[in-house]
């Protein structure tokens, strides 16, 4: 009998968990089911450049996963069920329910609108390709002077604000930032993200904490009305709120609470990665919601996996930062050096080969799910029997 495996969610960390349990299981002894409602992959930190018209490479998983032994499922993920393993979703026809032994969750997460009024009425978000579709449609109607404001000055609204500045120099664009603009960056990003904002005409409202938002303009906490034909809103992410109905131990966000090894903490035959998941990193810190912690967090999850049904030596691999890389345009960046906790040092990269190297960083991202059964050498395991029938076994005494 084989071991079922159901990974739920084919962002950064779902795709690259099942690719790396392709690549670590014997395809006799398991079956590994990819769930998730789109047909090809997302280039999530790309979604900057799709909203201003750019065209991204596309990524079919059918091409991505053929002879992997990975069995993609088309389907909207509507419930999990972890007492009675099982999954609901819904596909092309109609409602169904898969069972498994194994479930890895990598649902992710979206925009957060932070119940702040208006903002789901007349805010875009560039969280996902649809909404990062959206707003393109609608940038592509604004006429020359009219008004985009990015609230938010995190990364993603930089790159955003960056990115249409660049691509419409007709738009007046603006960001506003509840803080100082790049104020977690050291002295040489912070001076060089500025020079970049002023030389692409950005008009910056910091210690902005934006309250309202309406049609034509956001509100601050401190009364200011910024004018805005189209608002773009970046202020983090909320994770998919499915979790947080099952009987997971969950933060109050909705992250699943993890061990090293992203196994659940109360249900150890599901595993979390990406945005999902709360992890703690070097200092007893939690993992960001980030690329930089879901790549990792697949390998390590897909590897404590494979151990655990194989008897092998569990993965014991610390999940560290090195640096936060920022686009600023196609011609612009900044990488920001970091500790292993993600404290910033003084050290960073700018202007050009910042650009370029933001680029590669992206590209390997998506190179690594593009061949996910590349890039390391091949050690598939058997799986002992009494492992793989033991969840059927309890399942069928239940």
């Amino acid at each position: 009998m084989q071991h079922r495996i159901i990974v739920l969610g084919a962002g950064y960390s779902g795709a690259i968990a099942a690719g790396r349990l392709a690549k670590r299981l014997h395809r006799e002894d398991v079956a590994i089911t990819l769930v998730n409602a789109e047909p090809d992959f997302v280039e999530r930190v790309r979604m900057h450049q799709l909203a201003v018209g750019q065209e991204l490479k596309p990524r079919p998983f059918s091409e991505m996963f053929a002879g992997t032994g990975v069995e993609l499922n088309l389907a909207k993920v509507s419930g999990v069920d972890v007492d009675r393993r099982t999954v609901a979703v819904i596909d092309a026809n109609g409602a169904e329910e898969l069972e498994y032994d194994t479930l890895v969750y990598a649902l992710g997460s979206g925009w957060n609108a932070q119940g702040v009024p208006g903002t789901a009425e007349h805010a875009h978000e560039i969280a996902s390709r649809p909404g990062a579709l959206r707003l393109r449609e609608r940038l592509a109607r604004l006429a020359a002077g009219q008004t985009v404001t990015v609230v938010g000055g995190g990364l993603t609204g930089l790159e955003a604000a960056t990115e249409i500045a660049e691509a419409r120099p007709d738009l007046d664009v603006a960001l506003a930032a509840r803080g100082g603009l790049g104020d977690w960056l050291s002295p040489k990003g912070r001076g060089h993200l500025r020079k970049v904002f002023d030389k692409l005409g950005i008009a910056v409202h910091e210690h902005a904490a934006v309250t309202g938002v309406d049609a034509d303009r956001v509100t601050t906490a401190d009364g200011r009305a910024i004018p805005a034909a189209v608002t773009v809103w970046t202020t983090g992410f909320a994770v998919h709120p499915i979790a947080e109905a099952t009987a997971l131990e969950v933060t109050g966000a909705g992250q699943i609470v993890v061990d090293g090894t992203m196994r659940s903490v109360s249900h150890p035959d599901v595993y979390a990665v990406g945005d999902a998941a709360y992890a703690m990193g070097p200092g007893n810190k939690p993992l960001r919601m980030s690329c930089a912690s879901g790549t990792p967090a697949a390998w390590q999850a897909a590897d404590a996996i494979a151990a655990r049904l194989t008897g092998g030596k569990l993965p014991n691999m610390p999940i560290r930062y090195f640096n936060q890389c920022i686009s600023l345009g196609r011609k612009e960046g900044v990488i920001q050096y970091v500790t292993a906790d993600d404290r910033t040092v003084r050290a960073a990269l700018t202007g050009r080969l910042a650009a370029v190297y933001k680029e590669l960083v992206c590209k390997g991202a998506a190179w690594g799910v593009a061949n996910p059964t590349l890039g390391m050498p091949t050690r598939r395991r058997r799986v002992a029997r009494e492992r793989a029938t033991a969840g059927s076994a309890v399942k069928a005494l239940a």
